[in-house]
């Protein structure tokens, strides 16, 4: 998961736990729920999601040309 990816997700997550802690019922429930999702996958770096569909946003590093490289890499 790319830097921008995960601070798209704090940032959204704060907002949406923000605004389940401030609303009752089941959409202030659900808003939560959500926000909490984002702050972890955000903070974990993994997203169930992106790995069933295929989706990596992280950037290329100077001297990597494919994504099977970045893979070998990464860990």
């Amino acid at each position: 998961m790319g830097a921008k990816d995960k601070t798209i997700r704090v940032i959204a997550g704060v907002i949406l736990l923000g605004i389940g802690i401030s609303i009752q019922g089941v959409g202030g429930l659900l808003c939560a729920i959500v926000g909490v999702s984002l702050l972890f996958t955000a903070i974990t770096g993994f997203c169930t999601l992106y790995k069933l569909f295929g989706i990596d946003t992280r950037e290329l590093k100077p001297g990597i040309t494919t994504k099977r490289e970045r893979t070998d890499i990464r860990r």
